[in-house]
């Protein structure tokens, strides 16, 4: 069996290790030895630009915001939806993860940072929705963490209460959405979601095409025209 091969390493101001590793032609992202995502397995972060980009890909020119570089194929099938004219703008708090996918992951999505419709924020994801302020984009797509319980880097735990849902809901324009891809089925989500203003939906979603099992989940939440309000009494969709 082939070893897994490091290829480099980044450290947050916090001490959360992210590293980049090698192994029989794949390559694998982690944080704190625990694995975030391969290019052996990109069904569930496809499916996730799917979910949040399928309704705004028909706007004139779709502003779409993905939290988390990672090993770009959010960007890459976002990329292929929404068409030209866009604005994609990704934002990635660990600058080295740019570095790897134009380095080490060129061969892959790493070109796919000069197309002319992405814009590259390197920096915190809540700050970058913060500063772009009321109906910034059509659509937010956020694979940031496992589960609002165990995040990836503590200061995410802003994404997840009261204050930055609504500032989430804020950022986006009438009938625009915000997708949440989390490791597992978390349905308090659902609850907080709602109470931010949106109509919700839950995806199951695979780790890879065939699989028996989804393992993992996408929350949708949608601002429906007319404030949070509108939302009201319109429960929750669960797709199977």
């Amino acid at each position: 069996m082939k070893p897994y091969v490091q290829l480099a390493e980044a450290r947050t101001p916090d001490g959360t290790v992210f590293s980049l590793h090698e192994h029989d032609g794949e390559f694998y992202l982690k944080n704190d030895g625990h694995d975030l995502m391969s290019t052996a397995l990109t069904y569930s972060e496809q499916m996730l630009s799917d979910i949040g980009c399928n309704l705004v890909k028909d706007r004139k020119h779709p502003r779409v915001l993905i939290g988390g570089l990672g090993l770009g194929y959010s960007l890459k099938r976002v990329l292929e939806i929404v068409g030209r004219p866009a604005t994609v703008q990704v934002a990635e708090v660990v600058p080295e993860v740019i570095d790897w996918n134009r380095t080490f992951l060129a061969a892959h999505n790493g070109p796919l940072l000069d197309d002319e419709r992405t814009t590259l924020y390197v920096g915190d994801v809540h700050e970058c929705i913060k500063r772009a302020g009321k109906g910034a984009y059509d659509a937010i797509l956020l694979d940031v963490d496992d589960t609002p319980g165990s995040l990836v880097l503590p200061q995410n735990n802003r994404l997840y209460g009261r204050d930055g849902l609504r500032m989430i809901h804020n950022a986006l324009t009438p009938g625009g959405r915000v997708a949440f891809w989390l490791a597992e089925p978390t349905p308090r989500f659902l609850g907080y979601l709602a109470k931010a203003g949106f109509r919700t939906s839950e995806f199951p979603a695979k780790i890879h095409e065939k699989a028996k099992r989804a393992r993992h989940r996408i929350y949708l939440g949608e601002k429906i025209p007319g404030g949070p309000g509108a939302s009201s009494g319109q429960g929750t969709r669960r797709a199977r």
